[in-house]
């Protein structure tokens, strides 16, 4: 099989061809037909949707539709789903909003060491601006249990911001059970929950997370870029970040890009009802890919109790942006951590006690619903041939 592989990875190459092996799918997945076809329909229905005549009540008439899609997907009411223009805007929005509610009166702010950093850079901000942050670190097994969230929560706390999966690891966090416990004694702290790399992969309901508000991404779950959403709890009565024109019933201001929303409602549309396979599908895989990397000397499975979408491994005494553009050379793709940090070393892979070792040789392996076995060999083929080559090399 492997042979197979490397033949038909040359064959390409002499016909001036790419042959694309993707395993970068938390950085962006590659959109689905469906999405695509929507995206076309959405630009037929040009008319705006803030439009009083017929074309711009067409063009609303789709963006309900997805809005619809989207909350029943996480068990919301469509009046709590709100378009953006990517997670990070809704992120920057619930935690800003927060904020402008209540960090007048309170000052405290809780989350965790590694958040994706369309959390963690607006929290310094807060800091800068006079809030305490207290931030929680993962425990020897990669988990913040929910008491140690509770504890660090006080009367002064306004809100908790805590992801449901972590985007380089994988880690999945008890969210739902810290929340539950931080609204049963202060009732009056806001939730958030980053669940860009949960949606659609793991089963949840905004009920189960306890959660006042969630950010959600389009592009994780093969929609196109550009297009994200915001949950807001009906009764948390945050501002917006965007004035103007008032749409999104006055709280995101700017003409609803109709065309992506209606990418992002089919995508999730064509995941509705398959959650739970493509988990399992997703789970074999990653026993696997545990498999080969232990019949691979020199390589290191970091971290694997979490998402099986996710899984950080290490490739012992070759440094991971070395190794990356060797694989692409071979027509595989990775990544050594999140694609928002663009190569810089990662903090998060120090809060997981990866040795340091073997820090500069984390790559990041992230499945998508085409991932396969195939895939998996390949990769690990590639590696085998990048230690003996590149260590020579060097």
């Amino acid at each position: 099989m492997l042979r197979l592989w490397y033949n038909k990875l040359n064959m390409y190459k002499m016909k001036g061809m790419t042959l694309v092996i993707y395993l970068d799918n938390a950085a962006t997945t590659k959109p689905c037909k469906e999405a695509v076809d929507a995206v076309m329909n959405g630009l037929e229905h040009f008319g705006n949707p803030s439009s009083l005549h017929r074309l711009g009540l067409e063009a609303e008439n789709l963006v309900d539709k997805q809005r619809e899609i989207i909350a029943g997907a996480i068990g919301a009411q469509e009046k709590e789903i709100f378009f953006t223009s990517c997670a990070t805007e809704s992120s920057n929005t619930a935690i800003f909003g927060a904020y402008a509610y209540q960090g007048k009166r309170k000052h405290r702010v809780v989350t965790t060491t590694v958040e994706h950093p369309s959390v963690a850079v607006p929290i310094n901000k807060l800091e800068q601006l006079g809030c305490e942050v207290i931030r929680l670190s993962p425990d020897e097994n990669g988990q913040i249990s929910p008491k140690a969230v509770l504890d660090a929560v006080n009367e002064d706390t306004f809100l908790v911001s805590m992801m449901l999966v972590n985007n380089e690891t994988g880690a999945v966090f008890d969210v739902g059970e810290a929340f539950s416990m931080i609204k049963k004694k202060y009732p009056q702290v806001l939730t958030h929950c980053d669940c860009v790399q949960g949606f659609m992969k793991l089963p949840f309901t905004v009920k189960k997370l306890s959660a006042d508000m969630i950010s959600l991404s389009g592009h994780k779950v093969y929609a196109p870029k550009g297009i994200g959403a915001l949950y807001v709890k009906s009764g948390v009565h945050i501002p917006g970040l965007l004035l103007g024109g008032g749409q999104e019933n006055n709280f995101r201001s700017g003409t609803e890009c109709v065309p992506l929303i209606c990418g992002f409602g089919a995508a999730v549309a064509a995941l509705c009802g398959k959650v739970e396979q493509n988990y399992k599908n997703a789970k074999a895989l990653q026993n696997y890919l545990i498999e080969k990397c232990s019949e691979t000397g020199g390589v290191t499975v970091n971290f694997a109790s979490g998402s099986p979408y996710i899984t950080s491994i290490a490739v012992e005494g070759l440094k991971s942006e070395v190794l990356l553009h060797f694989l692409e050379e071979n027509g595989i793709y990775v990544s050594s951590g999140s694609a928002c940090s663009k190569g810089k070393k990662s903090s998060v892979i120090k809060e997981f006690r990866v040795p340091e070792k073997l820090s500069d040789s984390v790559l990041r392996i992230s499945f998508s619903n085409r991932t396969t076995n195939d895939d998996i060999d390949a990769l690990l083929e590639a590696i085998t041939r990048a230690q003996g080559r590149l260590a020579r090399m060097k």
